[in-house]
């Protein structure tokens, strides 16, 4: 049975809205699509149960002729590592089988005040650990466009399943270019907003100082409605920031005329594919056609940016993953006889790879005798970052460059080497450390495959940054 598209957010929620469609259905289409594409590994878990309640809900309330929201009816997938009802939350490790949500995310919350209807949880790389998501320990997700390549991470199973039509919408993480660089491999379009624009409140964390929760959609309006939905502050997430008194939504077309756009001098140079460079210069030249002022800008920190990443990232892991010891919640090693043989099997037995990989990496960088040669100079350095970033913003409106380097590598292909795999987020990490709005579109595709354009906003200029990816998105076609 084929897999049918889905009409943008809007549309599906005024159809329910005003009852030429059933929110039944809807859901009923998204397990369908769920289940017939079962082979590409994005999903861990689905919640059909809870998802056909809420939906017959909805229907019953249309039917009295009640207020329903503003997404009534629209069904989602959440990354694995947000608090759902209706199925565990594991964030792909095995350290958190069993586990089920004793509360919702707040982010889950508000979609759900709006009629909207979660319907599955994502696969991803465990604990948001990876660009690839072959760092989970239940499958490997892999790429619409082709099953041999990966779909990036750490978000790839909800950026697979919103390019397999088996949702709308779906939400990612963005830690260091997890929700942007699934969106480039797969050609969705991925929002990762300013720092602490959407509560973390309910979400399973990586590392704290960068995390953030943002839509995984086909189009920056539909990014923009569910961004809206989710924004502001939260009492339970004292990081969250107020929104913008005017909200997210794109009620009207922006033209680009006019605009200054920076495109990053440090992006554009070595290490990218010939095929990306091509797509990333055709759209330069659209956006100066259509009438954009751009201009070459340097920052010179930028190389140091993965570094200082790697430095400061695994120091928060370390941290954050010191929670699970296997005593309170997850998985417990049941052969263990005393209690520092059971924290000690849960977490060696509990714990992939890569998790430990970076908590040995983390809690080095802490120790003492390192903490300045390392954590210190990197918080430095990326105060530096900061500074530069800033500065920029004051000769430009937006900066311009790929989301990555390259396009979606080969299942397998960086897996025997960390360095090589970590080298694919050189082109996102340093809005994560500034706390910058990102956002992936796509460019067209090379070899067969999509390229992502990454356009990045002065901190809390979100809907201004929404505006221009909206209009370049048009001019891209």
């Amino acid at each position: 049975m084929p897999v049918l598209a889905w009409q943008p957010i809007a549309a599906i929620a005024r159809g329910v809205q005003d009852g030429s469609l059933k929110a039944a259905d809807l859901v009923a289409q998204a397990l369908a699509a769920i289940d017939g594409q079962s082979d590409f590994a994005a999903i861990i878990a689905t919640t059909p149960g809870r998802a056909s309640q809420r939906a017959a809900e909805i229907d019953v309330r249309v039917a009295k002729g009640e207020q329903v929201g503003r997404l009534a009816g629209v069904p989602f997938i959440a990354k694995d590592n947000f608090l759902v009802f209706g199925a565990e939350t594991t964030a792909a490790s095995n350290i958190l089988r069993g586990f089920t949500a004793p509360y919702l995310a707040t982010a889950i919350e508000k979609l759900e005040a709006e009629g909207a209807i979660c319907v599955a949880k994502a696969n991803l790389d465990a604990f948001a650990h990876g660009s690839s998501t072959e760092n989970s320990d239940f499958m490997t997700t892999k790429n619409p466009h082709d099953p041999t390549r990966v779909p990036g991470g750490s978000s790839g199973g909800s950026a697979a399943a919103v390019m397999l039509n088996m949702a709308p919408f779906a939400l990612g993480t963005d830690t260091g270019g997890s929700i942007r660089l699934p969106a480039s491999f797969t050609g969705a379009v991925g929002y990762k907003p300013t720092y602490g624009l959407v509560s973390r409140s309910g979400i399973v964390a990586m590392a704290s100082s960068t995390d953030v929760v943002g839509p995984l959609t086909r189009t920056v309006a539909d990014a923009a409605l569910v961004l809206d939905v989710m924004a502001g502050q939260d009492s339970l997430d004292s990081t969250t920031i107020a929104r913008d008194a005017e909200g997210y939504v794109l009620d009207e077309a922006t033209d680009v005329r006019g605009k200054k756009i920076g495109v990053v001098a440090e992006y554009m140079g070595e290490g990218l594919q010939p095929g990306v460079k091509t797509q990333i210069d055709e759209a330069i030249a659209k956006l100066k056609q259509a009438g954009a002022e751009v201009i070459d800008v340097s920052m010179p920190t930028l190389p140091l940016a993965l570094a200082v990443y790697y430095v400061l990232c695994p120091a928060e892991v370390s941290s954050n993953l010191s929670r699970y010891d296997g005593q309170r919640y997850g998985f417990t090693a049941k052969e263990a006889k005393t209690l520092d043989e059971s924290i000690k099997q849960s977490r060696s037995q509990g714990f992939g790879k890569e998790a430990k990989r970076r908590i040995m990496i983390g809690t080095y960088v802490l120790s003492s005798g390192y903490y300045d040669a390392y954590y210190k100079r990197a918080q430095t350095v990326r105060t530096k970052l900061i500074n530069e970033f800033a500065e920029a913003f004051e000769k430009v409106d937006f900066l311009l460059g790929p989301t990555s380097p390259t396009v979606a590598f080969k299942i397998g292909e960086n897996t025997s080497d960390p360095l090589q795999m970590y080298l694919t987020d050189i082109m996102t990490v340093a809005s994560n450390l500034t706390g910058n709005p990102a956002i992936s579109i796509p460019a067209g595709t090379s070899e067969g495959l999509p390229v992502g354009l990454q356009l990045i906003g002065a901190q809390k200029a979100d809907k201004q940054l929404l505006q221009i990816a909206q209009a370049t998105e048009g001019i891209l076609g």
